[in-house]
């Protein structure tokens, strides 16, 4: 493990201090929690980034079509409620 020595501006830390003693953690625990969060959320978008290169709008439009060809009612399950409430 490594240590990091991390400056924070005083009312960042206080905000910190206080989210951590919410979740009951100690700062270090929510400090790496965090930037575990962060990592992984730059890791998905580069990672969707990269497959949607790979995508084809051609291929895309062609199962597009497939589905419009077929002309079929959802099955029972996927059907969405059929509320009053939400009509209006």
């Amino acid at each position: 493990m490594s240590a990091l020595n991390l400056r924070l501006p005083e009312s960042l830390h206080v905000q910190v201090r206080e989210l951590a003693d919410r979740d009951r953690v100690s700062i270090n625990q929510f400090v790496t929690l965090a930037v575990a969060e962060k990592v992984a959320t730059l890791r998905t978008l580069a990672y969707i980034e990269q497959r949607g290169q790979q995508g084809s709008r051609v291929k895309f439009d062609r199962v597009l079509h497939k589905i419009a060809e077929a002309d079929r009612e959802p099955d029972e399950a996927d059907r969405l409620p059929e509320n009053k409430e939400l009509a209006a």
